[in-house]
């Protein structure tokens, strides 16, 4: 998925696979971390992930105690335009739904926003930091 958004260098890419395969591992065992894959005749070419997170009550979800985080929503090029990306969107929500998560957030890219906001998923005020003197 980063590789294709470019940009970035294959070094840090080949890190970044290395920490996501153990880091993935572990969140799926805290169950924590969902994910749903389409395959075409065994080869994997669309798949979105779901992150569940304690959060505090906040005012979009006075009550709750999490939130959701979707991640990992990619199409190979070939198969784009066929309806993967926003089926497997679809069934993240469904399952936060039934697990009472009311927030849902997500970072799209500029192609997908689309799909996202025709979902009703809206753009927000967030900010980050990223701290460059932090150990990585």
């Amino acid at each position: 998925m980063f590789a294709a958004m470019g940009g970035i260098a294959e070094s840090v890419l080949d890190n970044v696979c290395r920490a996501s395969e153990a880091w993935t591992a572990r969140m799926i065992t805290d169950g924590k971390y969902l994910g749903w894959i389409t395959s075409d005749d065994g080869r994997p070419v669309a798949s979105a992930g779901m992150f569940i997170l304690d959060w505090p009550p906040h005012p979009f979800d006075p009550m709750g105690e999490t939130r959701a985080y979707l991640l990992n929503v990619f199409v190979e090029a070939e198969y784009r335009g066929r309806g993967l990306a926003r089926a497997l969107v679809e069934l993240s929500l469904g399952e936060a739904g039934r697990r009472g998560i009311r927030v849902i957030s997500l970072h799209a890219s500029h192609q997908a926003r689309a799909i996202y906001e025709s979902l009703g998923f809206h753009a927000t005020n967030e900010m980050m930091l990223i701290d460059g003197k932090a150990k990585t």
